[in-house]
């Protein structure tokens, strides 16, 4: 096979005569794939952690929130209205709001969320992850808590605790006493803020608690496809009209992804550095070969080849570079995002080292999520970097004088 002559010359450069390779080819070609390798693994793990929020936020909650300016009267009406509306999986009731609660003369203060107990498993996925007990709301002193939750008071079920209302502290004139409440099950979702900051009750019970006769302070509204939920808050809110507000989980929930997203492309912006860094490498090793080759490219030049041609040498040296050190970095970020999790463990095993403290992110392993989209477009930024770091040697390269350059030692 013919290759073209430059492609031909800058593989011939690449190998010096007196040795295999060239040490410093590889010391760029290393740098090249540092820095992709840390590319792919952090993006990944970003992503990792995106997907992990956005499913713990699923699991919870709905893709969609209908609520009033005040408490929805019939709520019984508007599920029928939403349940048979395009793209909707399921609807049901709820109230929700703080309350106290008292386990051996300790106060917490967590969201008490009163649901329907047949409605409530199409909306939520509550009921699978119950790691105590059974999820039961049925009765009007039933309760189900999450598991960070529990351990902090010491319950777990079977267990009941006293739960006050805010209403007991509006009207000094009238006492309300607590509920008692007993603890059927408990459930763990993986997020701090959920499984710390919750309880689930029957309506009935929410209703007692919080001084309601009748009534719901919202509807939750489960989808297809939670990513085009925002079409079908669009059809709900056409449906009942501009009295009630329909809220998809994305706009609930934007600051946080807002700050994932914009955490991650500053992560991306940051470590491609590390690979421009690297590019300096390729520069400083083929301005090394055009002063050594100084004299073949003046023979070159009184040849009649083009600056063209002495220029494509350098830029196919910096592409060929930038390609080997893409595909070893590519395969060393999956390698690394393959054993992950077991290099999370030597690490903290064997020199103490957490890189994830479970106190702090509450994380069992280290989240990740492949995106071949986005290797492929690290590959094409970094190839198109190491191509561009010949430029400079290959200007200089172009612009020699035959002349001079033939009486070079």
């Amino acid at each position: 096979m013919n290759l073209p002559f430059s492609l031909f010359l800058a593989l011939k450069y690449l190998k010096p005569k007196r040795t295999f390779f060239s040490v410093i080819t590889v010391i760029s070609i290393i740098g090249v794939m540092l820095g992709v390798a840390v590319l792919i693994i952090v993006i990944s793990v970003m992503n990792g952690f995106n997907e992990m929020w956005r499913d713990k936020i699923l699991s919870f909650n709905a893709h969609i929130t209908v609520s009033g300016y005040n408490i929805i009267e019939d709520p019984d009406d508007l599920l029928e209205r939403i349940s048979v509306l395009e793209g909707v999986t399921g609807a049901a009731p709820f109230i929700q709001g703080l309350v106290f609660v008292q386990h051996n003369d300790q106060i917490f203060t967590p969201i008490l969320r009163g649901v329907h107990p047949v409605y409530e498993e199409r909306v939520s996925r509550i009921p699978e992850h119950i790691v105590s007990g059974r999820f039961s709301v049925e009765y009007e002193e039933e309760v189900v808590i999450g598991k960070d939750l529990a351990r902090r008071m010491g319950v777990d079920a079977g267990d009941r605790i006293l739960v006050y209302s805010p209403q007991s502290f509006i009207s000094p004139e009238e006492i309300r006493l607590p509920e008692e409440l007993v603890i059927t099950g408990v459930y763990e979702l993986g997020m701090w803020d959920y499984d710390v900051g919750y309880m689930l009750s029957s309506l009935v019970a929410a209703r007692d608690l919080f001084a309601m006769d009748f009534g719901v302070h919202g509807i939750q509204v489960m989808t297809i496809d939670p990513f085009r939920a925002d079409t079908v808050a669009e059809r709900i809110s056409n449906e009942l009209g501009p009295y009630y507000d329909a809220r998809t989980w994305m706009e609930l929930n934007r600051q946080l992804f807002a700050a994932l997203r914009v955490e991650r492309n500053m992560m991306f912006f940051l470590l491609i550095f590390i690979t421009i860094v690297a590019a300096f490498g390729i520069t400083n090793t083929l301005i090394t070969i055009t002063v050594q080759k100084t004299r073949e490219i003046g023979l070159l030049k009184s040849l009649g080849f083009s600056s063209g041609s002495i220029m494509g040498i350098f830029f196919w040296q910096g592409w060929i570079e930038g390609a080997i050190g893409t595909v070893l970095g590519t395969g060393l970020g999956l390698l690394v995002l393959r054993y992950r999790n077991d290099l999370m463990m030597f690490l903290s095993d064997r020199f103490g080292w957490e890189l994830f403290p479970k106190e702090l992110y509450h994380l069992a392993e280290i989240p990740s999520s492949t995106s071949v989209i986005e290797i492929l477009f690290i590959a094409l930024v970094v190839l198109i970097i190491c191509t561009l770091a010949g430029l400079v040697p290959a200007y200089r390269a172009a612009s020699l004088d035959p002349a001079k350059a033939l009486r070079y030692e």
